[in-house]
């Protein structure tokens, strides 16, 4: 057995070791209007919340956006919305990652390369907050359920998009994670471990992809950010102290647009932690 001292240590260590790794944004940044022209650029849970104001940032800096979602009714908002404000015109990609599969991912990049010809990012926002409840209590069912949204589909997504974006000149990859996916939490469940996963899922890729391609990868801790999954986790929370998805896209636009260069491998803090 190791003695206190040392497993203090080791302990301090880890930290030190994470908080290397979690970076924020540039002081000062600010993108430029034309910062995402001509680029075309994925976004998954575009129906809502910071991916509906990610979806409509990217177009308003130049970016063709993918609008995928499971709810047409609200990627038909946005596209209109999109439209409306003389941006580039979106695609709508109906497409509910729950059932996911690797014919249906493939199906997606076809569909991708045959109307818009490139892909030069991914923005993985779509996941599901599952059961606040003790790990002993929790529904297997659902366990799978946020485990294929949250990690699965956005791993076959990557994998399957890979070759696409490789042929851009600086792609970029985007994952979502969250502070409970940096040291678990109680009761927080399938949603903790997904983001455990999805941090290891970034670090791997963005290690693998370094010397062999111009795709870099990195993850973004939105924070308690004003959403309807903020609400469902603090239902008693009042919902005007915290920011909106809006105020958070700085950060959102410098790792999808060309400012982040070389920049690979870390999981920024859109606020303050």
């Amino acid at each position: 057995l190791f003695p206190y001292t040392t497993l203090f240590r080791l302990s301090n260590n880890w930290t030190d070791f994470l908080m290397k790794n979690i970076k924020t944004l540039p002081a000062g940044y600010q993108p430029s209007g034309t910062l995402l022209e001509a680029r075309v650029i994925l976004v998954t849970g575009a129906g809502d919340g910071i991916g509906r104001a990610a979806a409509r940032s990217f177009a308003a800096h130049g970016a063709t956006v993918i609008l995928l979602g499971k709810t047409q009714e609200k990627l038909e908002q946005v596209y209109d919305e999109i439209i409306a404000e003389g941006h580039p015109e979106p695609l709508i990609l109906m497409l509910d990652l729950q059932y996911l599969t690797p014919d249906s991912a493939k199906a997606l990049t076809d569909t991708i390369e045959q109307e818009l010809g490139r892909l030069d990012g991914i923005l993985h926002n779509a996941a599901l907050l599952g059961s606040v409840t003790p790990v002993a209590n929790y529904s297997p069912e659902r366990w799978q359920q946020v485990m294929q949204v949250n990690v699965h589909a956005a791993f076959l997504l990557t994998q399957t998009l890979m070759p696409l974006l490789a042929q851009a000149p600086d792609a970029s990859i985007v994952f979502t994670t969250s502070s409970v996916g940096r040291q678990g939490r109680a009761f927080w469940g399938a949603y903790a471990v997904s983001k455990f996963a999805v941090e290891g899922l970034m670090e791997t890729l963005a290690d693998e992809l370094e010397e062999v391609t111009a795709i870099r990868v990195n993850a973004i801790n939105p924070g308690a950010t004003r959403t309807r999954m903020r609400a469902a986790a603090y239902p008693g929370e009042n919902p005007v102290t915290r920011p909106t998805a809006d105020s958070l896209m700085p950060l959102y636009l410098y790792l999808m647009g060309p400012d982040s260069q070389g920049v690979s491998g870390y999981s920024f803090d859109a606020q303050p932690v």
